[in-house]
């Protein structure tokens, strides 16, 4: 059961920042945006009972989330020691600081639900709450990685603590933004709050990224020391990514705000209504990734600690070099027969029967996506040049139904992603599983696609046009993508680690888009329709790139 709790591991941490943002968030979002004391708002009763209830809930899920963290520590260190590790763990700061943040969530929740929910409209009522959170937000800096640092560690501590505050009001303002959106789509709101909050929250979002910027820099800072530390390890490579995350997630920022401004001057809301909510949705997908992206950056070594660990440029730059993909797989006997050398603790020997087959699965699904992906981006081309005309009809036919891709490579994922678990290896599938995260993450993947195709591949029936079936397809693309960027491969070589793990990163950005794309492509009107979808295809062949030039290193 190890091998549960690792994985459940990599992943609570990305829903407690997310618990956190709808807590907090909705906080600023109540004093800074919505200001409801104010006599000119005239706000409906259900949306500040909406905007409290979604606080008070998020507060008592971070504290569920903060209970079971330390469970999973708990359990994990049962594992790992065969022991029980108490009393040693209860004298520990993660230990402490994780119930003395649980309990002062509590009072913040309990507040809100008690005080707060009965006097939405009061001033006092909004500011007393915002006191009542500032012991719970203190408390959260015991729990993030400057607590362990010699240098400067109040100081980073301090930085942590207002960084996640800054992401806490930009994340929990664009969920209520989506709130707001469904509320005034079902008519629960008058029309014309639907501007006024994001004009209001224009301003605010503003402000908060230029605190998560103001306070990120000097921190990388203090945790890089070198362009080798932020390109050749696990802690540079996600930063990498939470800043590419960061780039998506102001690019849709500046088409909301384009529109709003577009609207103050024209009063056209055709963009207000049919695209920027859309926009909106596509932002909250980011910004999730983001906040699971940030989580696992927590669970990483700081670069400046592991400079003996660190990979050169050169070398991250070869994982990504194309060349002839292996398109031949040894036999299992040799796979099998090399195991017990590649994994012992103690005079371990690389297994080149274990890396080939490691490639040629790598490669293969490489094959399988590009060649889908390029179908795909086919079916955007409006006129297939002269050469392709005589296949024109069996091209509108693979164009329309390319995920059938996907249920192929579910099926040869299925037999060759662990070749030393059942099927073909010796150790039993509910063994496996269940002790080691790693094997757990692969059986999730492979089922995840396999269900995507499948699913897809229903979708695209001429009679499920219409239905909520294709919007199964960025949801698990989008989830497809979390596992990539909190995907391990546990080893005492955090080097060889390491530059397994920065492919696996790049290919859960690229899922990401990819899973936004197709959302808008399902929601916007044309032209931005086509754009979105090419640009998710696209992105499914930058994956298919990846794999198929993918090696295993070879230190």
């Amino acid at each position: 059961m190890a091998g549960i709790a690792d994985f459940l591991d990599s992943l609570i941490g990305g829903f407690a920042l997310i618990c956190f943002a709808f807590s907090i968030g909705s906080l600023f979002w109540g004093l800074f945006v919505l200001r409801p004391w104010q006599r000119d708002t005239g706000y409906p009763t259900l949306l500040l009972d909406k905007t409290v209830k979604i606080m008070y809930l998020g507060s008592f899920a971070l504290i569920g989330a903060q209970l079971f963290k330390i469970v999973l520590k708990i359990w994990l260190m049962t594992a790992v020691l065969d022991k029980w590790p108490f009393p040693e763990f209860a004298e520990t700061t993660q230990f402490i600081g994780g119930i003395v943040r649980a309990l002062l969530t509590g009072v913040l929740a309990s507040y809100c639900y008690w005080v707060l929910r009965k006097n939405p409209y009061s001033r006092q009522y909004w500011q007393t709450a915002g006191w009542v959170a500032v012991p719970m937000l203190i408390s959260g800096a015991w729990l993030v990685h400057a607590a362990g640092r010699f240098d400067n560690p109040y100081l980073l501590m301090g930085l942590t603590v207002i960084h996640q505050l800054g992401a806490a009001a930009w994340v929990g303002g664009v969920f209520h933004l989506v709130n707001v959106w469904l509320m005034r789509s079902k008519h629960q709101i008058p029309d014309d709050l639907w501007p006024l909050l994001l004009k209001r929250f224009s301003l605010f979002g503003i402000a908060s990224v230029g605190v998560i910027l103001m306070t990120g820099l000097p921190m990388a800072l203090q945790y890089i020391d070198s362009w080798n530390g932020f390109i050749g390890t696990g802690y540079g490579n996600l930063l990498m990514v939470k800043i590419i995350l960061l780039g998506l997630a102001l690019s849709l920022a500046w088409l909301n705000k384009s529109a709003v401004r577009n609207y103050l001057i024209t009063r056209n809301d055709h963009t207000l209504t049919y695209r920027l909510p859309y926009y909106i949705e596509a932002e909250a997908f980011v910004l999730i990734t983001l906040l699971f992206t940030a989580a696992s950056l927590a669970s990483q070594p700081p670069s400046i600690d592991i400079p003996n660990l660190t990979a050169s440029w050169q070398e991250v730059i070869e994982m990504f070099t194309p060349r002839v993909p292996r398109t031949a797989s040894p036999t299992h006997q040799a796979l099998i027969a090399g195991e017990a050398g590649r994994v012992a603790i103690i005079g371990q020997i690389p297994s080149e029967a274990a890396t080939a087959w490691s490639d040629y699965n790598h490669n293969i699904s490489g094959i399988f996506l590009a060649t889908m992906s390029f179908f795909a981006m086919l079916s955007y081309v409006k006129r297939l040049p002269p050469a392709f005309a005589v296949f024109e009809r069996y091209l509108a036919y693979t164009t329309r139904y390319w995920p059938i891709g996907f249920v192929a490579l579910g099926i040869f994922l299925f037999f060759r992603s662990d070749a030393e678990t059942w099927p073909l290896g010796p150790i039993g599938f509910w063994e496996s599983t269940f002790n080691n995260g790693e094997v757990l993450q692969h059986r999730i993947a492979t089922l995840l696609v396999f269900v995507l195709g499948l699913i897809e591949l229903i979708a695209r029936l001429p009679r499920n046009q219409n239905s909520r079936l294709p919007y199964f397809f960025p949801i698990l693309a989008a989830f497809g993508g979390l596992m990539l960027l909190t995907h391990s491969h546990v080893g005492f070589q955090a080097k060889s680690a390491f530059l397994i793990q920065v492919g696996h990163t790049l290919m859960g950005v690229f899922s990401l888009i990819l899973a936004c794309g197709r959302w808008l492509e399902l929601k916007l009107d044309r032209p931005g329709k086509d754009i979105a979808g090419f640009l998710s295809v696209a992105a499914l062949f930058q994956i298919g790139l990846i794999l198929l030039f993918y090696r295993e290193p070879l230190y």
